[in-house]
């Protein structure tokens, strides 16, 4: 039993079962049938025509967001769990400076 949780042997159970997942998808999904009526496939907006603009801007927004979250977590998670020596308060300040440097651009 204590082979089965090796890391190795574990994803590959993991992605036969993922593997069997998607497999079953494939063969449970409808098929498309593209003779049907266009107008069934098309946007319905009151008999408006759908926008012609992207809804999403993308990612790129979001990235200074995200670093600064993932920084300031991981950041959170190292001084918590260490002791109240200089060398944390030294990754302290530079945590510090790394999330004002973020934000100022």
């Amino acid at each position: 039993m204590e082979i089965l949780l090796s890391p190795p042997i574990a994803f590959v159970i993991y992605a036969g079962l993922g593997l069997l997942i998607i497999l079953y998808g494939y063969y449970t999904a409808p098929t498309e049938d593209t003779s049907q009526n266009t107008l069934k496939r098309s946007l319905y907006g009151s008999g408006e025509a759908g926008p012609e603009t992207r809804g999403v801007p993308g990612y790129k927004p979001f990235l200074l967001i995200s670093l600064f979250f993932a920084i300031l977590h991981l950041g959170v998670l190292v001084v918590g769990l260490s002791d109240l020596s200089l060398s944390s308060v030294i990754y302290l300040i530079a945590l510090t400076l790394a999330l004002v440097a973020l934000i100022l651009g």
